[in-house]
């Protein structure tokens, strides 16, 4: 027992000696051998072998004194491992939290699809509160409580958009007739071009395409029953999504700090910090985006909407409160809202007008692309026009008409808090001292 502990000992200081004579790279292996073996000091490295004589190195870890007692191995050997290269295993690493981060973003995306009537009114919601923010803070300071200011400027955002639409269907009803006749003219317009055009289409071909037309539109479809149940849902959908809407921006306006508050809360205490600032940082860039949205907005709206008056193009208020809606998709909406006022000018007074409409739509499109998205979008929100049309064509092909509204604004929120934190993770760097002289 007291030669095994010898040996033990004895094995286990020339392991020290050996590891602590190298680098890092160097590993310990035990290999069995009689007792008058060589120590670990006396052996040659795998280096001073000849090429052909070298076997394949591996890792191993250290050999203790336990380990070669209970083993009775008696040789020590330091052998160079097989290293990785660095850049391999650099994009390992990423590659495998790459995928765990895919699979969350996934299963994300199909949560936030299921639950979709609550996320989008709620989304809509928060952009809402974004712009009607600063006048509760106004009211707030003048001196009213809080949930009153909330609940004024609720009321009066309720009663302009009721009064918008009231006057818009109102002119919709006075004009539609005047436009109906405009279309019976330009459809008997276009049938005379078909008949003594290019085409030389016949009558009886006329007459054969437009009953085949009108009879795909009135075609009886057999699931009447799930058609009706389908809209009946969507209604159902859209009236809820209404209420939800209407209170989540009621108390997101008067008690959305506390909310916040809470939020952060939900996250590890070290995080907390990092979650709130961020948090803050995109909030004042979403409230800049919809401030910059609704002053382009309103320039495109004003714009197209004179330029039909002046060409007396029907329907002027409604198509200006479609420029409006539009020009909340940045860059493209308001040009395709602008394309409905060529239309009703094409329809209505024929193809010059209809070409004059489009120049100016255009001109309107160019005042906003060279003057206003430089000044406001550069200078508020930072983001580059690229940007903002790969953000709206991912959007459109995630969710749509909703994905395009919110895609720009996600994406000024995420670029503010990304350059946020990789400022908040340089001051906090140690900084290098001087170096000593």
């Amino acid at each position: 027992m007291g030669r095994l502990q010898r040996m033990t000992d004895s094995l286990r200081a020339a392991t020290r000696r050996e590891v602590a004579g190298r680098d890092d790279r160097w590993g310990v292996v035990a290999d069995a051998g009689p007792p008058d073996a060589p120590t670990a000091a006396e052996l040659p490295e795998a280096d001073d072998r000849p090429d052909a004589d070298q076997a394949p190195a591996v890792t191993v870890p250290a050999v203790t004194g336990a380990d070669v007692g209970a083993t009775d191995q008696s040789t020590v050997m330091a052998v160079r491992p097989v290293a990785v290269p660095r850049g391999v295993d650099i994009a390992a690493a990423w590659s495998w939290r790459l995928l765990v981060l895919a699979v969350a973003a996934y299963g994300l995306y199909h949560l936030i699809g299921y639950l979709s009537p609550v996320v989008v009114p709620l989304a809509i919601a928060t952009l809402i509160t974004a712009l009607a923010v600063p006048g509760v803070d106004l009211l707030h300071r003048i001196g009213l409580p809080r949930a009153i200011a909330a609940a004024i400027v609720v009321l009066v955002g309720l009663a302009a958009v009721s009064g918008l639409l009231t006057v818009v269907g109102t002119q919709i009803g006075q004009q539609i007739n005047d436009l109906r006749v405009s279309v019976n003219a330009g459809l008997g317009q276009a049938q005379d071009w078909l008949r003594e055009g290019p085409l030389q289409l016949s009558q009886a071909q006329l007459d054969t395409a437009i009953e085949q037309l009108q009879d795909a539109i009135a075609r009886p479809d057999a699931n009447v029953a799930d058609q009706v149940a389908s809209v009946g849902t969507t209604v159902g959908h859209v009236f809820a999504g209404f209420f939800i809407t209407l209170f989540a921006t009621i108390f997101l306006l008067y008690d959305g700090e506390r909310i916040w508050r809470w939020m952060v809360r939900l996250f590890p205490r070290d995080a907390r910090e990092a979650v709130d600032s961020s948090g803050r940082v995109a909030w004042v860039s979403l409230t800049a985006f919809v401030r910059a949205t609704i002053i382009v907005a309103l320039v495109d709206a004003i714009g197209i909407a004179f330029s039909a008056w002046a060409l007396d193009v029907p329907l002027v208020l409604a198509i200006g409160v479609l420029v409006f809606l539009g020009a909340f998709v940045p860059v493209v909406g308001a040009f395709i809202s602008g394309g409905v006022a060529c239309l009703v000018a094409l329809v209505d007074q024929g193809p010059l007008t209809a070409l004059i409409m489009f120049g100016a739509v255009v001109l309107v499109q160019q005042i906003e692309s060279h003057l206003l998205q430089p000044f406001l979008m550069g200078r508020f929100v930072r983001l580059h026009p690229l940007a903002v049309i790969v953000a709206i064509a991912v959007g459109v092909l995630v969710a749509g008409i909703v994905g395009a509204l919110v895609a720009v604004p996600l994406a000024a929120c995420a670029n503010a808090v990304v350059h946020h934190l990789a400022a908040r993770a340089e001051e906090r760097a140690p900084r290098a001292g001087p170096v000593p002289g």
